[in-house]
């Protein structure tokens, strides 16, 4: 009775595992059903999370425009057609909204701004407050070579470093690149939420003994002699207005710049001075109109260094040959078979009736073998890749061949 007992349990959880599979084999994306998890997956429970979180703290837009948009990303991520391009979007995706709530954060449930933290952190490690001696002295000529980097190239770059990457680097490195760029700056966004510190402005603007509040509003620091020059009150406006005031640490400019010119000088290592002088550029800038500090900056280039490292062993490798993306697939079009030689089928079959069964055959392999071929009857040469066998004993498939007889 008891063993009826267990047999019939089993057979009744067998029975539901089998509709639990046939069950969710409807809905759920075959390369997904069978997806083997792993550790690294941590991330998207982590971006879920974070979603779900952002979704409730939103106000504005409403309910049904949040609908729309997690739909939106639904449907993107289940067909794998759109899949590709939402799932290495998604670590950006939630980086720009995590900035943009900021703004619904209630200040009383948000840390103490930090004042005098980062200036004193400036004349400890460099013996004085560069960006006050670097926005001591200023004019026109100035104001335009820091607003370029700054205010321009910025929020451009990364749109030119993606199509630079994927015409130029390796297939594969645009996906590699987006999810580095938007995890270095989601870190980044999150340590501003955690320490948020005031920007050299606030020492301009209210002095180093006026405690900082969420409820004062952004400066545009320098930049609001470039709005002056044109006229115009964008920077003004744009810097009022902004969800994060007191995120001077770390630097996200200098985040951006440096790991841009990392995945850059990755795919042309002779574009590295260039990339170094960029990033020297709107070190100043930064410096300059009283956004950052020093710290700040090398704060952010840690945060790029550490994103790239964690991306170096998914990188594909880079092809010197190869000038561009269309020269990598025809690079990996040449391995495929040689329609010479061999039919239209991917398998070669080979058939020992048409050989000597006394003679031995040297079988040379151009490319890389089936995938179960068992190579131990391929291996027994002494001193190269080549192996003699009897034809007989050759029950496998390769996408290209050479046979030469040994007898010859």
């Amino acid at each position: 009775m008891p063993v009826f007992f267990i047999e019939a349990s089993f057979l009744k959880n067998l029975q539901w595992k089998s509709f639990w599979l046939r069950f969710t084999k409807r809905f759920i994306p075959p390369r997904l059903h069978y997806y083997s998890w792993t550790i690294y997956d941590i991330q998207y429970v982590f971006l879920l999370i974070l979603g779900v979180f952002l979704f409730y703290i939103i106000g504005t837009p409403g309910i049904f425009l949040k609908l729309l948009i997690v739909c939106i990303f639904a449907i993107g991520l289940y067909f794998p057609v759109p899949r590709k391009f939402f799932l290495p979007f998604l670590p950006i995706a939630s980086w720009l909204v995590l900035f943009y709530s900021c703004r619904f954060i209630p200040g009383a449930n948000r840390p103490h701004i930090y004042v005098s933290v980062l200036p004193a952190l400036e004349n400890i490690l460099y013996g004085d407050n560069l960006s006050v001696i670097i926005a001591k002295h200023t004019n026109t000529v100035k104001d335009l070579l820091a607003w370029l980097p700054y205010g321009v190239i910025h929020f451009t770059l990364p749109f030119l470093t993606s199509a630079g990457l994927w015409w130029y680097g390796p297939p594969g490195i645009l996906p590699v690149f987006s999810k580095s760029f938007g995890y270095m700056n989601l870190a980044g966004v999150l340590t501003q939420l955690v320490f948020p510190c005031s920007p050299p402005w606030y020492e301009y603007t209210y002095g180093m003994n006026t405690p900082a509040e969420y409820t004062m509003p952004g400066h545009p620091g320098g930049l609001a002699r470039i709005d002056k020059l044109f006229g115009t009150d964008t920077y003004t406006k744009t810097f009022s207005g902004s969800p994060m005031v007191f995120g001077a640490f770390p630097s996200l400019h200098s985040g951006c710049a440096i790991i841009q010119a990392l995945f850059i000088s990755h795919v042309i290592p002779k574009s590295k001075p260039f990339g170094f002088a960029y990033v020297m550029w709107i070190w100043w800038a930064c410096m300059y109109l009283t956004h950052h500090y020093m710290v700040d900056l090398v704060g952010g280039g840690f945060y790029a260094v550490v994103a790239f490292w964690c991306a170096w062993d998914y990188l594909p490798s880079v092809n010197k040959h190869c000038r561009n993306r269309w020269d990598y697939i025809k690079e990996k079009n040449s391995v495929l078979l040689t329609t010479d030689n061999i039919n239209d089928n991917d398998n070669l079959l080979f058939d020992s009736s048409k050989f000597n069964n006394n003679d031995e055959y040297e079988i040379e392999i151009a490319t890389t073998i089936s995938e179960g071929t068992d190579l131990a009857a391929l291996t027994n040469s002494e001193s190269s890749s080549k192996s003699n066998t009897s034809i007989d004993t050759i029950g496998q498939s390769f996408h290209e061949i050479k046979l030469h007889s040994s007898n010859l």
